[in-house]
């Protein structure tokens, strides 16, 4: 049996994106807080990941990330508009302990609040 990957969204990486979005729209859910902005051009929408120490040590960060990673690929992927920058959040405990279905219904509806 062949699995096919889900191709990722392409990934912000200038902190200057992350601080226009920082300014724009923003939805706190239970799992995490998403933020995003419309960039004004029709390129492929991207998306950032972060989280903060409180979320814990390096360890617990990186497991908190690797879990919006993958609701990002699975579940809002198909649902992200060209020309916007989305950036997720993880809140701490939240993240990490969180149902990763729940996590997924969360990203679906913070997507639909932003884009009302």
């Amino acid at each position: 049996m062949t699995m096919t990957r889900k191709p990722m969204p392409p990934v912000l990486t200038k902190r200057a994106d992350f601080l226009a979005a920082a300014r724009a729209r923003r939805q706190g859910m239970p799992g995490f807080l998403l933020q995003a902005r419309e960039r004004g051009d029709d390129a492929p929408a991207r998306i950032g990941y972060t989280c903060s120490k409180k979320i814990g040590n390096a360890v617990a960060r990186n497991r908190a990330k690797r879990r919006l990673r993958e609701v990002a690929r699975l579940s809002m992927a198909p649902h992200l508009r060209p020309g916007w920058d989305y950036v997720l959040i993880g809140r701490p405990g939240a993240t990490a302990q969180r149902d990763f279905e729940q996590l997924c219904d969360d990203a679906l509806r913070a997507l639909r609040k932003v884009h009302r």
